[in-house]
């Protein structure tokens, strides 16, 4: 019988074999640096971070003005940062699982909406009770963002430029957090506490409808089945017994925690004396902010060249040596430490947090959930609790303890990764 090519019964193993070799997809590698979808991704998540942290840490501009107007102490108005950051802390592990099921983008779409939502709630609340329970609902609905959008970048962007892409994703956040809190100063000072939290709240939704507008579908996403939540809580669980990312976990920890608590009360050193600085000037030290927008991004690109454990190492002497400055009585000086101490911190945190990707070779949105967990735990926890050292000892003793802690993440970072790691590399 003469050949037909279109009876297929005649091969039939050889041609169902071909037709699905030819049908069959490449593995995706994700897009690369310079394409418009890696612009969009990038784009995207800088609104996402926006609204974020605008939001997130808004009231930390305006603690003096909140703890004058609603007669509380200094670690009593830095619970709207803490609880604010218990809540997302609680929730990002949950938002993780949701995020695997429903994908990546439409977890970060609920969530941004949500907190949007809360947030022009806020100026209302009728007591300061009302507006921490508000706070930890936010809270709650930002826990969305953080760790979904890390596993987001490392499905959708070439393994090649994620460390960059990382990078310039926590520039963003920098970027939403100076905006709520230059934002918030200035406008608390003249109006009062609600109208700023009314406008932070304003610009937050704005940056939500762009994110919505810009970020692209997922393409590198699969969703999981019930027995692969199953084995996202026994990824969970080999996570917190993996040292590399323990060590990581740690450094989120700790360094988040001292970054939070100067943050919070050296306003309140800068408004007693020999100072007495207002709240609009006082609004203006979060402009060293920049220099973490800068020094993520750099400290990416210098991964390729130095390894991620040289340049993680790097950023906390850059905190260190920052911090020390800011025990001199001189405004100059404190300033320019607080440029130092803030390069150095957000240098370290975009490489522990772009990290965790690339060592979970499974399981990533769980192992970026993990270190925005103990992130926002050390924020939450550390920041309030440096109030105390603050109110009973002074700014020297919480510089000091800050700096304790950043060289105790050192050593860590030093024991658990060895020098031996060659630069760029997953290590």
């Amino acid at each position: 019988m003469p050949y037909d090519p279109t009876r297929t019964s005649q091969y039939p193993a050889q041609t169902l074999l071909a037709r699905e070799q030819s049908t069959e997809r490449p593995p995706w590698e994700g897009h690369t640096k310079g394409s418009a979808a890696y612009g969009r991704i990038l784009a995207g998540l800088a609104f996402a971070g926006v609204a974020t942290f605008a939001q997130l840490y808004s009231t930390q501009a305006m603690l003096p003005i909140m703890a004058a107007d609603l007669r509380i102490t200094a670690a009593e108005a830095a619970l709207t940062i803490s609880l604010a950051t218990v809540g997302l802390a609680v929730t990002v592990i949950p938002w993780s699982f949701l995020a695997d099921r429903i994908g990546r983008v439409r977890a970060m779409t609920w969530g941004i909406s949500a907190a949007t939502v809360l947030g022009l709630l806020l100026p209302l609340a009728p007591s300061f009770a009302m507006l921490l329970g508000l706070r930890v609902l936010e809270g709650m609905a930002l826990g969305g963002i953080p760790a979904i959008a890390i596993a987001y970048l490392n499905e959708e962007v070439n393994k090649a430029h994620a460390a960059l892409a990382a990078g310039s994703y926590v520039a963003g956040t920098t970027l939403g957090g100076l905006a709520g809190r230059l934002v918030a100063g200035p406008v608390g000072e003249w109006w009062g506490w609600r109208a700023a939290a009314l406008a932070v709240s304003v610009l937050a939704t704005v940056a939500a409808i762009l994110f919505l507008l810009m970020i692209p579908s997922a393409r590198g996403f699969t969703a999981a089945t019930a027995n692969g939540l199953r084995g996202a809580v026994r990824t969970l669980a080999g996570h917190t017994r993996n040292p590399r990312l323990l060590a990581l976990y740690v450094q989120a920890f700790l360094l988040m925690g001292g970054f939070v608590a100067v943050y919070n009360y050296l306003g309140f050193r800068l408004t007693g004396e020999p100072f007495n600085l207002p709240a609009t000037a006082i609004s203006l030290i979060f402009l060293a902010y920049l220099s973490g927008t800068v020094s993520s991004r750099w400290a990416a690109n210098l991964t390729t060249r130095f390894g991620r454990r040289n340049v993680l190492a790097a950023g906390i002497v850059l905190m260190v040596g920052g911090l020390a400055l800011t025990l001199a009585p001189v405004l100059v000086l404190i300033l320019f430490g607080l440029l130092i101490f803030t390069g150095g911190f957000f240098a370290a945190h975009a490489i522990g947090s772009g990290w965790t990707g690339s060592i979970a070779t499974s399981g990533r949105a769980q192992a970026a959930s993990l270190y925005n967990l103990a992130y926002y735990l050390g924020s939450s926890v550390i920041g309030w609790a440096g109030g105390l050292v603050f109110q009973t000892l002074g700014w020297t003793a919480l510089a000091l303890s800050v700096m304790g802690m950043a060289c105790t993440t050192a050593v860590v970072v030093a024991v658990v990764h060895p020098a031996s790691t060659a630069p760029g590399s997953s290590q």
